[in-house]
């Protein structure tokens, strides 16, 4: 996901639909970030 411009929270409407954390990279967040998220980091 690269950027979320909407009010709609995206990764957990992925998460709702079965998509796992893991699988969910958030681009949004700098790669040094990611890591202290429960997403994916790259």
């Amino acid at each position: 996901m690269q950027l979320n411009n909407t009010e709609a929270h995206l990764a957990d409407e992925l998460m709702e639909l079965g998509v796992s954390r893991e699988d969910i990279v958030l681009g949004f967040h700098s790669p040094y970030m990611r890591q202290f998220t429960d997403f994916a980091v790259s």
